[in-house]
């Protein structure tokens, strides 16, 4: 018995962009929320046999993405790169996605990061899932085969659940579920000498460009600005009785409190 896991993730821009976000390799990086769930995929793998692909969408620099990807024990990488697809929303991406995972071969399984470090939205997993009409449970914690399926646990609000279902299925992985394992120099070493990525453009996935970028989101960004905030510390002295005292005071009096 083994299995085939699929990981989409994504390459994410480390500083807040100062106008319009260019990637290059010194200000992009594997997501974070991603490796958790390279971890589990490459766990299954370890223990049931199998193979892990990861997938991803971007400019040609979220190759470095991938790399560290394969650093860790992924077998196969796949990038979704083409000029038309700059400005994606969620919709668009998962649309891409979901073609890509179609033209990937069979899989048992499809990972996905709780949200990104860039974006933050959370979308992209349960919408991909709903495109290719897979079951999907979310913020998964534990994974465990049964002889007909899996049973899978997750925390949601203060309720501890536990499901079922039978592949394919998709996911999105808890952050804090599944340590991500370091990538040490001969797992950097090998990945240069591995098979090529595997790189698909509109044309490999028989979309027209309306369909993807800015023409084919629902939604865009209109604008984004940093938050500035401004606080002022006022320091209370006074023996313990009369600091708490001076602050019930000052509460009372801003209205904070009744």
């Amino acid at each position: 018995m083994s299995f085939h896991s699929v990981v989409c993730i994504k390459s994410v821009v480390i500083e807040a962009p100062k106008g319009k976000a260019l990637r290059t390799p010194e200000n992009s990086e594997l997501n974070p929320f991603d490796r958790p769930a390279l971890e589990a995929a490459l766990q299954i793998k370890e223990e049931f046999g199998g193979t892990v692909t990861a997938v991803t969408m971007g400019p040609p620099v979220a190759a470095e993405a991938l790399a560290e990807a394969r650093a860790m024990g992924v077998d196969r990488t796949v990038l979704l790169s083409d000029p038309a697809l700059a400005e994606s929303d969620t919709v668009a991406t998962s649309r891409v996605l979901a073609l890509a995972l179609r033209k990937t071969g069979p899989f048992d399984m499809v990972f996905f990061g709780t949200r990104t470090a860039d974006s933050d939205t959370g979308q992209v997993g349960p919408q991909t899932a709903t495109l290719l009409g897979l079951p999907f449970v979310s913020r998964v914690k534990r994974i465990h085969s049964l002889d007909d399926g899996w049973e899978i646990d997750r925390t949601m609000d203060d309720w501890d659940e536990t499901w079922r279902v039978r592949s394919p299925w998709a996911a999105t992985i808890d952050a804090n579920a599944f340590t991500p394992r370091p990538v040490g120099l001969i797992g950097i070493s090998e990945t240069y000498g591995a098979p090529s990525i595997q790189k698909m453009t509109l044309r490999d996935l028989d979309l027209r460009p309306e369909a993807v970028g800015l023409g084919g989101s629902p939604t865009r960004v209109v604008s984004m600005e940093e938050i500035r905030r401004s606080r002022r510390c006022h320091m209370i002295e006074g023996e313990p009785q009369e600091q708490v005292d001076a602050l019930m005071d000052r509460l009372t009096h801003e209205g904070l409190i009744g």
